[in-house]
């Protein structure tokens, strides 16, 4: 028993080290959008997207890649919604083994119709993806990066545009998995990033999950920025840095020191 549990233990170690060394790439790579929040319950997320099944989820508020999270997916026989927790990481049902999950949190909205990893989920399996709230971070000087918080301008919840896919690993467990789409930066996010999640207009989610649409030119003009005017975004705490921190104090604002000085001579 004790040795199960060290083994264990070293399973978990070794999983945090590989998603913090996974975060620590993607807040480098500027084509990447790698850390969201979730901080609803599940009945809350189930109302606001007109779930009919429940969703058990406790608040999160620093969900990284690897993480197992809410996809809402359309019923393929009735026109109903349907939660399914997938791990963040598509992992195509033809892949030899679960490694290209960490190269596939993301995928570019203009390029996914025609990748082998994305091209035949954006045409059977496309997903919404609940959030309330996604982190991108400002590149400072060399070695300082200054994150900030981006969602709606009246807080409410918002639902990504991801695919999802359905893997086999060697003992033959089912994996579900799914990828974030991206667009270009809108103009909000532009002097952060270059890049920022597709963000679904309410109106458009059914067209989105339409199972009897399989032609990814027609779901294409869904895949643009959102309008900047709907949103907002504010400084937070390099807390959000570390996977290991998970709480309210991730996405509490904060006032940087150029603030603080500009409002001492006002």
């Amino acid at each position: 028993m004790a040795l199960v549990s060290r083994r264990s233990r070293a399973v978990r170690a070794r999983n945090w080290l590989l998603s913090a060394t996974i975060c620590e790439n993607l807040r480098q790579d500027k084509n990447m959008c790698g850390r969201f929040r979730l901080s609803r319950h599940g009945k809350e997320v189930a109302e606001d997207f007109a779930v009919e099944d429940e969703l058990e989820w406790t608040p999160r508020y620093n969900i990284a890649p690897t993480d197992v999270i809410p996809t809402i997916r359309q019923d393929s026989v009735r026109p109903v919604r349907r939660f399914s927790l997938a791990r963040w990481g598509l992992i195509p049902y033809w892949a030899k083994d679960s490694a290209i999950g960490f190269k596939t949190i993301n995928a570019m909205s203009e390029t996914a119709a025609s990748k082998p990893a994305f091209r035949e989920a954006i045409q059977r399996r496309r997903c919404l993806i609940p959030a309330d709230a996604f982190y991108e971070w400002k590149t400072l000087g060399p070695k300082q990066k200054q994150p900030y918080s981006f969602g709606m301008a009246d807080g409410s919840m918002f639902a990504f545009a991801g695919l999802w896919d359905r893997w086999k690993d060697p003992n033959q467990q089912t994996v579900e998995s799914c990828t974030i789409l991206t667009t270009n930066a809108n103009a909000l996010v532009s002097d952060v990033h270059n890049r920022m999640p597709v963000i679904l207009r309410r109106e458009d989610y059914d067209f989105w999950l339409d199972p009897g649409i399989s032609d990814p030119a027609r779901i294409a003009d869904l895949l643009r920025p959102f309008d900047p005017r709907w949103m907002k975004k504010y400084p937070v705490s390099t807390r959000v840095n570390s996977v290991k921190n998970d709480d309210p104090e991730c996405a509490r604002e904060i006032t940087l020191p150029e603030q603080s000085a500009r409002n001492l001579f006002q």
